[in-house]
């Protein structure tokens, strides 16, 4: 798969220019098994998706044609709330063949590089970025990828790296400024700081002030969300280490990065989660998540009775066997 990867590169390298300048989209397709309806399209912006146009569904048919920043990465959906298949657009006609059944991983793109090596870039298991970086420096893809698949796993050093791999002209695209504000916050969040302090309403409305929750202890600030499967798999986890030792100078303060009220409340009380929560419902625009450098959950942030930082996303036996250790 990397040589697929690699040989993409003079493709690429020809097309992807990444000075954005307004251009005239030319995008159409067919959409599987759905005759009428809409088609939107939106940008793509912190993980998040915003319609900035819809087209209806002709005879199975769609298309749209108007001026947007290319090359930029875009979304289309046939309903907002269930998904979108993410697309890397440029200045050439593109056709989709779009099929909303298994979150659009079915869809077919033709006429766009980028997108062609987006998909090869997704279905290489084993990549390393640096390595793919370097392979593709001017391409969009690479930006994204640092930013949205490797940030949450690299120090801030090896993001500052990565980026210098770039080329400049990548430098001001707002994943390489993410990126860059990324590795100033990791470093104020390293292990040895104080955790900044903030305020977030509980499931009642009512402020709650991180700060309030210290001085008993060690504290585990756990970032998670009601719609992310994997915090739902490690909430059991956190429930049985909780129940150990929350006699013994153990609590958890939970962050949550739902936009959805009901449906937090709800995985609450199905997951059995009896400690404090907190949430400004602002999904990934949360302004805890921010303050804490949060790029994936679940993630969390072990403190002690004085708010020092001691340890970083624990999972599994691992906060457990921590916490053994540290409340001997």
């Amino acid at each position: 798969m990397r040589k697929i990867l690699f040989s993409m590169i003079v493709l690429v390298s020809v097309i992807s220019c990444t000075k954005k300048e307004q251009g005239n989209l030319s995008l159409s397709g067919t959409v599987e098994g759905i005759p009428s309806g809409k088609v939107y399209l939106q940008k793509f912006e912190n993980k998040m998706y915003y319609v900035i146009d819809s087209t209806e569904i002709a005879n199975g048919q769609f298309s749209f044609s108007r001026n947007v920043q290319l090359p930029e990465i875009y979304g289309l959906s046939v309903d907002t709330t269930q998904g979108s298949l993410l697309l890397f657009l440029d200045n050439n006609p593109v056709t989709v063949k779009l099929d909303s059944s298994s979150y659009y991983r079915n869809s077919v793109v033709t006429g766009s590089a980028l997108q062609d090596l987006y998909v090869a870039y997704k279905k290489d298991k084993d990549v390393k970025i640096d390595e793919f970086i370097k392979a593709n420096p001017k391409a969009l893809v690479s930006a994204y990828a640092l930013y949205r698949d490797f940030s949450y796993r690299l120090s801030p050093e090896e993001i500052k790296a990565n980026v210098q791999l770039l080329d400049s002209s990548l430098w001001e695209t707002p994943y390489v400024q993410v990126l860059n504000d990324l590795t100033k916050t990791l470093e104020v969040v390293s292990v040895g700081k104080q955790a900044p302090d903030f305020t977030a309403n509980d499931p009642n409305g009512n402020p709650v002030k991180l700060s309030d929750h210290l001085g008993k202890g060690y504290l585990l600030i756990d970032f998670w969300a009601s719609w992310c499967g994997p915090c739902r798999k490690e909430n059991p986890n956190i429930v049985k280490v909780y129940n150990e030792y929350k006699g013994k100078g153990f609590n958890v303060f939970a962050v949550s990065l739902d936009k959805n009220k009901e449906a937090w409340t709800a995985a609450i009380a199905k997951d059995n989660l009896t400690w404090t929560h907190v949430s400004d419902l602002l999904f990934w625009d949360s302004e805890p998540a921010k303050l804490y450098g949060v790029r994936a959950i679940p993630s969390n942030v072990l403190v002690d009775k004085d708010g020092v930082i001691v340890a970083k996303n624990l999972k599994g036996e691992e906060l457990g066997k921590t916490l053994a250790g540290l409340l001997k």
